[in-house]
């Protein structure tokens, strides 16, 4: 006679976290990430052991606003599972909703797209309360050239340009549906920020701070505009720019058919 297995109930997390004493997202032996750090929190409270699968896995020193993860569990939810969770949690993650999704939810295949956020300060002098939340680029803006890069980005384009020469990607077409530069209030210095919002369907590793990189340099003329809308036609890595930092990239959401 076969033993009666308890019912499996799939989770969905809604996550934000402060990556800077984080080593990215994915788990690692003897280091501190936030998928370690989430997964013993979910073991401490569900008393059984959990694998996370999640939307988008963030380099280390990136931060995530609306990052999502999902996983299966046999185990007694508690009545607040966010409550809970953030009541073991560290200060730099906190789960702002947990509930129960249907049956075959996975949070990275079920993702329609993934938005990006990156802040550039461009104030004369660095804002010690902007530090570790944006790039201080204290150089020449060219706006209209920021701008005609993000309106060059839409549509599909191969960044073999903008991903690591050693990678296990193998395909590098990106399908970008949304990428614009804005001037925001900043809330804490009195200088705005220069915004860069991408979205697209998936992203390769290091995408929006190459891109960043590369963009600021045609806005302070060391590119063209030209030369950057070359680059979306698969040139190599060596030919674009710098990597901007982590420390002012987030992942602001995750969208999903429902």
């Amino acid at each position: 006679m076969s033993a009666i297995l308890p019912p499996v109930t799939t989770l969905r997390l809604e996550v934000e976290y402060d990556g800077a004493g984080f080593r990215g997202w994915a788990r690692q032996p003897g280091l501190r990430t936030v998928q370690g750090v989430l997964e013993a929190a979910l073991a401490q409270v569900l008393r059984e052991e959990v694998q996370l699968t999640v939307a988008g896995r963030t380099d280390t020193g990136v931060h995530a606003l609306g990052q999502v993860a999902s996983f299966e569990t046999a185990a007694t939810l508690p009545p607040d599972l966010a409550r809970n969770l953030n009541g073991v949690t560290p200060e730099d993650i906190a789960v702002r909703r947990a509930e129960v999704a249907r049956d075959d939810f996975d949070a990275r295949r079920d993702a329609r797209s993934r938005s990006y956020l990156y802040r550039v300060a461009t104030a004369r002098a660095p804002s010690p309360f902007e530090r570790g939340r944006a790039l201080w680029w204290p150089h020449r803006v060219d706006r209209e050239a920021l701008d005609i890069c993000a309106a060059a980005l839409l549509g599909t384009h191969d960044f073999t340009a903008f991903t690591p020469t050693q990678t296990d990607h193998v395909r590098f077409e990106r399908d970008i549906l949304a990428a614009s530069w804005a001037e925001e209030p900043s809330p804490w210095a009195t200088e705005p920020i220069l915004a860069f919002r991408i979205t697209a369907d998936a992203f390769m590793r290091n995408m929006v701070r190459a891109l960043v990189g590369t963009m600021l340099e045609v806005a302070s003329s060391r590119r063209t505009v030209e030369n950057f809308t070359q680059l979306l036609q698969g040139a190599p890595r060596s030919a674009a720019g710098e990597t901007a930092p982590p420390h002012a990239l987030f992942l602001e959401s995750v969208e999903y058919d429902d």
